[in-house]
Parts: structure tokens; sequence; C-alpha cells
């Protein structure tokens, strides 16, 4: 009975097929992404740190170690790097790079009432000036030679070329007419200007217009004093032929921005200190200034001009400002 059983009871065989449990996501993906971008980042560093100059290493070592930017940690290491650099010189030196610490220097801030070193910011300005002033030289060379050839070709005033002097000072150059005692440059105890000196006058002012620089006019008189009593003295006559110089300069087409100043300096700075009376000590110098005394006049004159201009009207306005005043009635 058994075996009839067996035959005919079928047999039954169940495959169980196994499964991946599910989709477990693209995190490695990540993170893969992560380590290779990583790691090209780590072979670009020994790349710059194989061709940089140790110069090069030091400068941005300092940058990372002083830049305000960067939040210094208080864990000891003081800053970035510490203030050390990755390698001596060059590129594989070494297997073994070691790291050269930075010799610490005391900030001077620290120090109780001191202040931080400042780098020479007038070195700079010097050396401009310096440069400037050779060259002011060079140009005042070839006015002065300008000045004595044009005189010179000049038969209305040739003969005047012996009362001139021009030489170069710490102010600049400066051009002297000298009187003669056979050619006066003005009117006998005035400052009416004669012919021939309005005609020497042009001819400077022709010429130094070319330059940039300002210009300071100064009259010289004698120490041969008035009369008793005289209100004008050698002062006033000193000043008033300055400015009869100043407005001949002008007239022959010398920009007013260009005049720095005009003084009247009477017998106190004679030209023959052995004899203040003597007549060649009356006279008038034309200084043209170094830039750097009286300032950039080819770049600010048009400025200053128009500055002067609005102050002299703002100064006529309130001479002739009215007031409403105050009436009463009994």
């Amino acid at each position: 009975m058994s075996d009839k059983f067996d035959e005919q009871q079928p047999i039954i065989i169940k495959k169980v097929k196994g499964g991946h449990g599910g989709h477990h996501g693209g995190a490695w993906k990540v993170a893969y992404a992560d380590f290779v971008t990583a790691m090209m980042a780590f072979f670009l560093l020994l790349w710059l740190l194989s061709v940089t100059t140790e110069v090069q290493k030091n400068g941005i070592s300092d940058y990372f170690t002083s830049t305000p930017m960067i939040t210094r940690s208080e864990d000891g290491a003081g800053g970035i790097l510490g203030g050390t650099t990755i390698a001596l010189e060059g590129a594989m030196t070494s297997t073994v790079q070691p790291l050269v610490e930075k010799p610490m220097t005391e900030d001077p801030a620290l120090k109780p009432g001191s202040m931080p070193i400042q780098p020479d910011q007038n070195i700079a300005d010097k050396k401009f000036i310096e440069e400037q002033r050779l060259r002011e030289q060079e140009q005042f060379e070839q006015t002065a030679k300008a000045i004595k050839k044009a005189i010179e070709s000049n038969p209305q005033i040739a003969d005047m070329v012996n009362a001139m002097r021009i030489d170069q000072t710490t102010e600049g150059l400066r051009i002297q007419m000298l009187e003669q005692q056979d050619k006066p440059l003005f009117a006998s105890g005035s400052a009416n200007l004669l012919p021939q000196t309005k005609k020497l006058m042009r001819q400077v002012s022709e010429i130094i217009q070319g330059l940039p620089n300002e210009i300071s006019i100064r009259g010289h008189t004698d120490s041969v004093p008035y009369g008793p009593g005289a209100s004008y003295t050698n002062w006033e006559l000193s000043a008033d032929r300055a400015n009869s110089s100043r407005r001949a300069l002008e007239n022959a087409g010398m920009p007013s921005a260009r005049i720095n100043n005009v003084l009247g300096k009477a017998d106190s700075d004679p030209l023959i200190e052995d004899d203040p009376r003597d007549g060649r000590n009356r006279r008038i110098s034309i200084i043209v200034l170094h830039q750097d005394i009286a300032g950039e006049a080819g770049a600010n004159s048009s400025a200053r001009a128009k500055s002067r201009q609005e102050k002299n009207l703002n100064d006529a306005s309130k001479l002739y400002e009215r007031s409403q005043g105050k009436v009463e009635f009994p």
C-alpha cells in the first residue's frame, strides 16, 4: 500500500530565488566623487608647491597669517601654517621637506605707549621731487639761453642785455633787470615803466610763458631815503614797481593765475651789499618758482583762478549788501 501511495503522490520542489533586498541609493557615488575631488586638489597643491619659489611661498604664508579676513584661532597654532613655509627652495629638493620656522618679530603695537612702524611714505615723494628738479634745471638753462638770445637779436633792446642777470637759486630761475646809470627802468621816483622796459618785459614774458611754473615778482630799491616828513617811502615805491611789472607781464600774455606773489623789498635785499646806495640795487626780480615750492601751477591754475574770482565776487557782494533797517513811528 505504501508503494501505491508513493506512486500516486506527486513530488513538488520549490525553488526560492534570492533578492537584493531593495535599492540601496547613490550615497556611495557622492562619497566617491568627494574623494576624487579631494585627491585632485591634493595633487594640484603638490604641483603648485613644486613650481613656486621660496619667496612666493613666504608671500602666500604671510598673506594667510596676517590678513584680517582670517579668524585667528586660539589653539596655539598661531594661525594657518603657524607662519611657516612648506619647502625650502625649488621643486623636490628632498623626499622629506621640513617646515621652516618664520623668525618671530615683536609687534611694536603690543608695547605700551608705542605705535606700529609705518613705511616712510616720503621716499617716493622725495624721489619724484628730485627727478622734477633735474627736469626743471634743464628747462631753466634752456630758458636763460633763449632770453639772452631774444634780447640780443632785438635791436630795440639789445643794448639792455648787460643789465640782465639770470641765475638759478634755491627758489627757481631768477631773472633780474638792473637799472643802469644811462638806462633806467622806471621814471625817477615813480613806478611808471619806460618804453624800453616794457619791451624788455614783453620779451621775457613771451619766453617764460612756455613753462608751467608760477612766478614771483619782487621790486628792489637802493637805500637813498625820501626827504624828511615824506609819507611815500622805498617800501611803497618797490611794491608799486613790482605791481607795474606784473601788469606789464600780464599785458604781454602772462596768465594772472601764474602770478604767485608780488613783493616790495625796498632796500632790504641789496644786490651790491658793500654800497646799498648803488643804483644797481634798483632792480626788478622775476623768479620762476620750482613747482614743489609753488604747487602744480599747470594743473591747478584754472581752478585757482576760478576760486579767486568767486572769492572776489563774494567779497564784493558783502560790501554792497543792504540791511532791512528798522522804522519807528512816534
